[in-house]
């Protein structure tokens, strides 16, 4: 009976142990299920904002510049400032309090891989904009900027990515062109807000026109709108190219 009775307990044990065993690689596969799954997520979750951008890019392919947005008349007629600042260079890093909003002119940076901001870039959000003293120096190279503000979102935040994709690369001097938001803090610091009821802003350092060498003659242009215009922005940029900038040859 005693030996009946051990062999009774060990078939016991033995059974306890292989459901134990049974159980832990249960576990062990739904732990593997679940990695699996948070890993297919996580990347998911990475990749669903490229690919939802450029699947709502897609309808602006076959439009013009001028055919993005909604028409010129959003926006105001151009206005000027006598522009000051060429070749004044701060160090990166120093503050520049400018006086408008936005900018079109002033001190900024001059430093290799920080300002002028890439040519290649034309699209910025408030997580990754340059700063102001940077985008400064593009404008002083020529580039016309298009500001939105924090009211600007999502069909308006499309739409704007796809005017970007109008001026692509590096090489061609009439692509400069960049997108970036004006946001509450700079609002802040220059103490002036976009006119109410506008939006939008079109900035371009001018040098008074193409070939102008008298740097007497230099303006920042501004013209703001209430909403997106391709072709408010294509008449803005007829009418101020970055060949009548002060330093159109550099990148």
């Amino acid at each position: 009976m005693a030996k009946q009775s051990k062999t009774d307990r060990r078939a016991v044990i033995d059974e306890i142990r292989k459901k134990q065993r049974g159980a832990d690689r249960t576990r062990g596969f739904a732990i593997v299920g679940v990695c699996a799954f948070v890993a297919l997520l996580i990347v998911g979750l990475a990749a669903y904002q490229p690919v939802k951008g450029w699947w709502d890019d897609r309808k602006y392919d076959a439009k013009s510049l001028a055919d993005i947005g909604k028409p010129a008349s959003v926006c105001q007629a151009p206005t000027t400032l006598k522009a000051d600042g060429n070749q004044n260079h701060v160090p990166t890093g120093q503050t520049v309090k400018y006086t408008t909003a936005p900018p079109a002119f002033g001190p900024h940076w001059n430093e290799a891989g920080v300002a002028p901001a890439a040519m290649s870039r034309k699209f910025y959000t408030s997580d990754d904009r340059p700063p102001l003293e940077a985008l400064v120096h593009n404008l002083e190279h020529g580039y016309t900027i298009l500001w939105y503000d924090d009211t600007i979102s999502g069909s308006q935040l499309d739409e704007i990515r796809a005017l970007g994709k109008k001026f692509p690369g590096d090489t061609n001097f009439r692509y400069k062109f960049i997108a970036a938001p004006w946001q509450a803090s700079d609002a802040k610091a220059v103490g002036k807000e976009f006119p109410k009821g506008e939006h939008i802003a079109f900035t371009h350092w001018s040098q008074g026109g193409t070939g102008v060498t008298d740097t007497t003659k230099q303006v920042g242009a501004f013209e703001y709108c209430s909403d997106v215009s391709g072709a408010g922005l294509k008449t803005f940029m007829e009418k101020y190219p970055y060949t009548d900038s002060p330093e159109p040859g550099a990148m």
